[in-house]
């Protein structure tokens, strides 16, 4: 089977993905290693840790406590967690991000018994080269894309999976756009690349909409700077 983005999408995919690429690998790339560690952190960013732990940990409950002999994508890898804790349950991992300086991090951190089991790569998520999957996770990896972009890439991953997609988005709530907003105040030099709420009903339906799969479970994390939605598809 092979995937690719309506090519309606592809633009904004690509510039959306190569301002990620931009932010990781030259301005954000020691907070982020620091903040994926044990290292000390802030009281703001030890709220970030912590929820990203939490919805880590929901979504590797999402799919089997056994992983022996399935093959999973964690697209958007980051540093590695997720993709070293789906390793030791037993899964053959490609682990990808669109930084490469993230992912030498992650190569640098895998225990040496499980530099086997996961294929470490710098990349777009959406390369066909990447081939087909038992599932698929993607987390924090599609908060900053729109709506469009984000139904799209579940669309053409959907093609590529025997079992489910697991993956998150930011819900669009008053608190977290007054957040945002007050954010928008630092100076543009210190901020990541814009986050793009979702309106998670509208985003359900269009999801419900896509062929051969339903949506399954929700579930939303959320504790003082850090807020997501843990969405499932599954293959019907």
């Amino acid at each position: 089977m092979s995937a690719t983005l309506d090519t309606r999408t592809t633009a904004t995919w690509d510039q959306y993905r190569g301002r990620l690429e931009t932010y990781f690998d030259r301005t954000a790339l020691d907070a982020w290693a620091q903040l994926t560690s044990d290292a000390p952190v802030s009281k703001i960013r030890a709220t970030v840790r912590a929820g990203r732990d939490e919805m880590r940990g929901v979504l590797l409950n999402w799919m089997p406590a056994d992983l022996t002999g399935l093959r999973i994508l964690d697209a958007g890898c980051g540093t590695g967690a997720l993709a070293v804790e789906a390793a030791r349950r037993g899964a053959e991992v490609v682990a990808i991000d669109v930084s490469a300086s993230l992912v030498d991090i992650a190569q640098e951190r895998a225990p040496t018994d499980l530099k086997g089991s996961i294929d470490w790569r710098a990349g777009d998520m959406m390369s066909p080269d990447l081939g087909d999957f038992d599932h698929i996770v993607a987390m924090d990896s599609l908060i900053h894309y729109p709506t469009d972009d984000i139904v799209a890439v579940l669309a053409a991953l959907s093609q590529r999976t025997r079992g489910s997609i697991v993956f998150t988005v930011t819900p669009r709530t008053p608190a977290l756009m007054l957040m945002l907003t007050m954010g928008k105040l630092f100076p543009r030099a210190d901020r990541a690349p814009a986050i793009v709420p979702a309106k998670l009903d509208a985003l359900a339906a269009r999801l419900s909409a896509l062929p051969g799969v339903s949506v399954g479970r929700s579930r939303r994390v959320q504790g003082g700077f850090y807020t997501s939605q843990a969405l499932e598809l599954v293959r019907c």
